[in-house]
């Protein structure tokens, strides 16, 4: 098989992913003092999840479409579970850590036995879902992954991955606007009228009609994202082959919008801080602002972040940051929020009395996802890179 080229980065879109990765951290902390979704301060975060798939739907697209006919299907996956599964092995380790620090205890201090935190644990590494009342479910609260609980969002990242492998790659751009149209209506239809709380902040359990929700919302985005890299593309090729700008891609490339990054960061901050929309009465308000910012705002920062550019200096250095610790902080931090809830609740505290602590879960959270990073995700993504793929590469 022959060796790929190594294609360049979108730096700005690895940042904003970075971004939204600090923006549901901080979501996460106000999950300790709400009552329901309705009173959540900094209320949309959750959307973050789509908007990391239609980045991941746009990279997999840019980096893997030219690919095929070079690359077996199990070369794609090989190539997958190097890049996102040692994550997932720390979130499940730290997460078990974490949990028996806790003292191995349900949400209602019910103990739970050793051998069914084992089993969850298990389930976690291998990224195998729990479901409601299951032995596994060892925090008594239906989530897939009691451990770490942010899992969730991979697992549809599997199932994205091997969706495009074996059907997705196969459609004419036709054809997958088709799908993304269908998708569309679909999380439409279901922000509005089937989400419990007028929301498409589901897919974390697999209760009830969140693994519906979930998979909405992965088609449209993940499709989404694929649809974009190829428009991306085609203006490309139109461009340089024939030199107009028929195509609305095109003519979008040729716009530079001066600090793009950091406008883009700040719409990304702004939608995910308004308060729940319409609120117990008017639920479907809320699933036409959700559906309103994955369907046509996420896009258009996509867009316009992939059509950007950013100079050397200080900024490029902080992108590069943000970029580097996007996947790590979002897949360790949730065990030490764990730890913060319990904190908060067992003690019945407030936002204004804990709010340097939750800073210091969040730099605790950035501080050990770097240092994983450094010292595991990189040498054993290296490791696994020279084991399963150089002689295949050959």
């Amino acid at each position: 098989m022959a060796t790929f080229q190594v294609k360049p980065h979108y730096l700005l879109l690895d940042a904003l992913r970075g971004v939204a990765a600090l923006l549901v951290m901080w979501y996460h902390v106000f999950e300790a003092f709400a009552t329901s979704p309705f009173d959540q301060r900094f209320n949309h975060g959750y959307l973050a999840v789509d908007f990391f798939f239609v980045l991941s739907g746009f990279v997999i697209g840019y980096a893997y479409d030219d690919r095929w006919g070079k690359m077996s299907t199990t070369h794609f996956f090989k190539r997958r579970l190097i890049r996102l599964h040692p994550m997932v092995v720390a979130g499940a380790i730290i997460g078990l850590i974490a949990y028996m620090a806790q003292g191995c205890v349900t949400w209602n201090g019910t103990p739970v036995d050793l051998q069914w935190v084992a089993v969850a644990w298990l389930l976690s590494m291998f990224l195998l879902p729990t479901f409601p009342g299951m032995a596994s479910d060892v925090r008594g609260n239906g989530e897939m992954f009691p451990l770490n609980g942010p899992s969730w969002s991979l697992f549809f990242e599997y199932i994205g991955n091997i969706l495009y492998a074996l059907f997705i790659r196969r459609l004419s751009t036709r054809w997958l606007c088709y799908l993304v149209a269908l998708s569309a209506i679909g999380v439409v239809i279901f922000a509005t009228g089937f989400s419990e709380y007028g929301s498409l902040g589901v897919g974390w359990t697999m209760g009830g009609n969140n693994f519906l929700g979930g998979m909405l919302r992965l088609m449209f985005s993940y499709s989404m994202g694929l649809l974009l890299s190829r428009l991306f593309a085609h203006s490309n090729d139109t461009a340089n082959k024939q030199n107009t700008s028929k195509y609305s891609l095109c003519r979008l490339k040729s716009i530079k919008v001066k600090g793009i990054f950091w406008w883009c960061s700040l719409v990304l901050v702004i939608l995910f801080s308004i308060p729940h929309v319409g609120g117990e009465q008017h639920r479907w308000m809320n699933g036409l602002y959700d559906s309103f910012c994955v369907l046509l705002v996420f896009p258009a920062i996509v867009c316009f972040a992939a059509a950007g550019s950013i100079s050397e200096g200080s900024s490029r250095k902080v992108c590069k940051f943000l970029g580097d610790i996007s996947y790590p902080v979002y897949m360790v931090h949730y065990p030490f929020m764990y730890l913060f809830y319990a904190w908060v609740w067992k003690n019945e505290l407030t936002f204004p009395q804990t709010w340097h602590i939750a800073l210091t879960v969040i730099a605790v959270s950035i501080l050990t996802a770097y240092i994983i990073l450094k010292c595991y995700d990189e040498p054993m993504r290296k490791h696994l890179t020279q084991r399963w793929l150089r002689r295949e590469e050959e």
